[in-house]
């Protein structure tokens, strides 16, 4: 990795969006959300957009837009993001009702809401480095850590990071599989 994490900036918005706009262009989840293709990268701008100015967001990015992640940090009620109304609204909110019995309460923690590596960039280890690096924070802090993986390539990076599935994976009605990750605080 040449480039150092940082925290992203308001003037770094864009290249966030556009991060992860391609990063998940093809992801089931995506796919799922936003079936009309001609549609998908405005609705995801508009939806990624949102999540990047929740004020429980921490959005971080490697170079200038090689890898973005955006992380929540969340309350012991384990409140999650509330999706937009409109024309991602229907989709985005059969997605919370199906996930959020499964979303940790009880307890602070982060949840790792999205993590996408810009498609020249894939397999050089940029994700598990913004991993590793949020991690180590969370960590020293006390803090776990959930997520769901939206692909069996992602469960197993997040794997690799010492995330554990946290029950049965989530199947949408006429959508993908998700797994629910649960990682506690290292020691």
């Amino acid at each position: 990795m040449s480039a150092p994490i940082r925290r992203a900036r308001v003037e770094d918005q864009d290249a966030v969006v556009a991060v992860l706009s391609e990063a998940f262009s093809g992801d089931p989840l995506a796919r799922w959300l936003f079936p009309d293709l001609r549609q998908r990268v405005r609705l995801q701008t508009r939806f990624y957009l949102q999540q990047l100015t929740h004020s429980a967001a921490e959005t971080y990015l490697i170079g200038d837009a090689a890898s973005a992640a955006v992380w929540h940090l969340l309350p012991a009620s384990g409140a999650t993001v509330e999706p937009p109304s409109g024309e991602i609204g229907s989709r985005l909110r059969e997605l919370g009702r199906m996930l959020a019995p499964r979303h940790p309460a009880g307890r602070p923690h982060l949840y790792l809401f999205c993590m996408g590596v810009a498609t020249g960039h894939q397999g050089g280890g940029l994700g598990s480095a913004m991993v590793r690096d949020r991690l180590a924070r969370a960590d020293a802090d006390g803090l776990g850590a959930y997520l769901e993986a939206s692909s069996a390539r992602s469960r197993a990076l997040y794997q690799r990071h010492g995330f554990a599935d946290l029950g049965a994976p989530v199947r949408l009605a006429g959508g993908p599989v998700l797994w629910p990750m649960w990682r506690e605080p290292a020691r």
